[in-house]
């Protein structure tokens, strides 16, 4: 996965199937999006930091000036489309509310989120739409319960917007600090995605506290 990422780095492709999989983790949220930001941030921060030259291993700056941007680049996409995906998730939701909100009803869990989120909305505290970002599945149940409850978009868009980007900062953060430190390595990746699961782990937990509404 990283020789692949590595080959299409630099180059239009790796945004776009970045992206894809983050719009469509709100559907699918089995896909590994938080992986592939991650992955293609690694990547980003250690090409061109080494060659070698005569047998020995030399530090190289050829491409080290383009990092910042391509950083960036992936922070904006990845938080661009994260947005993009929870409005697609919203309006089908919204649409089709019947539907989905019988399917809401079946699970306790569900319901309770979707009574919390309803009250953060409504108090002007959507601190549980940023935490459900990095909460397991939580994306899907805060964006479909948005719009089966028809929260306005006034209210739920600055919400997913600010969750989009601190998901997407913390994914690239942990991706090109990975890479810098570590190299562009299995072990960096697979540490910084240990990393974005104990967030979700927290998350979750946050969210499940019974006086998390409260403090909402």
């Amino acid at each position: 996965m990283l020789e692949k990422l590595g080959s299409l780095s630099g180059t239009p492709w790796v945004y776009v199937i970045v992206s894809l999989s983050i719009v469509l983790d709100v559907f699918v949220p089995i896909l590994p999006s938080g992986f592939l930001v991650i992955a293609a941030a690694t990547t980003a921060a250690g090409t061109g930091t080494a060659a070698a030259v005569g047998g020995a291993e030399v530090t190289s700056s050829v491409h080290a000036g383009s990092h910042p941007a391509e950083i960036f680049s992936l922070m904006l996409c990845a938080a661009s489309a994260s947005v993009l995906g929870d409005m697609a998730a919203y309006r089908l939701a919204w649409r089709g509310g019947d539907r989905f909100d019988r399917a809401i009803g079946r699970s306790r869990r569900l319901t309770a989120a979707q009574k919390r989120l309803g009250t953060a909305l409504t108090r002007g505290g959507g601190g549980i739409v940023v935490l459900a970002r990095f909460a397991p599945a939580g994306r899907s149940v805060v964006s479909l319960g948005a719009g089966v409850a028809h929260r306005t978009v006034r209210e739920f868009l600055p919400w997913s917007a600010l969750a989009s980007l601190a998901w997407a900062a913390y994914s690239v953060s942990l991706g090109y600090f990975g890479g810098q430190w570590l190299g562009t390595s299995w072990v960096s990746t697979a540490l910084s995605v240990l990393a974005l699961f104990a967030a979700g782990s927290a998350a979750a937990y946050l969210m499940r506290r019974p006086d998390h509404a409260a403090a909402d």
